[in-house]
């Protein structure tokens, strides 16, 4: 849902609003009791809800987290590396 903001004519009292798109503009003032507001033209905003919404957009085949993938194999190969190096410094 965008956040709207609007402006009273009257009083000159700001305000932002969360409303669904398909909902009428506010027109009466909170703060003066006017039925004076217009809604300011401005950049929109809206909030995201949830957990993971991300990681579902963009995913390859049958990749089940990206994110957790690329963590997964970087602590893998550094695992092995230190393995090598240690297993290489004992035998020489």
């Amino acid at each position: 849902m965008p956040i709207y903001e609007y402006q009273c004519q009257s009083c000159a009292h700001q305000m932002e609003a969360l409303q669904k798109l398909s909902d009428e503009p506010l027109v009466d003032c909170p703060a003066c009791g006017q039925a004076s507001l217009k809604k300011k033209i401005s950049a929109a905003g809206f909030r995201l809800k949830g957990g993971g919404w991300y990681e579902t957009d963009f995913k390859k085949s049958n990749q089940k987290n990206i994110a957790g993938d690329k963590k997964a194999s970087a602590a893998s190969g550094e695992s092995k590396a230190a393995t090598s190096s240690s297993s290489s410094s004992a035998t020489g």
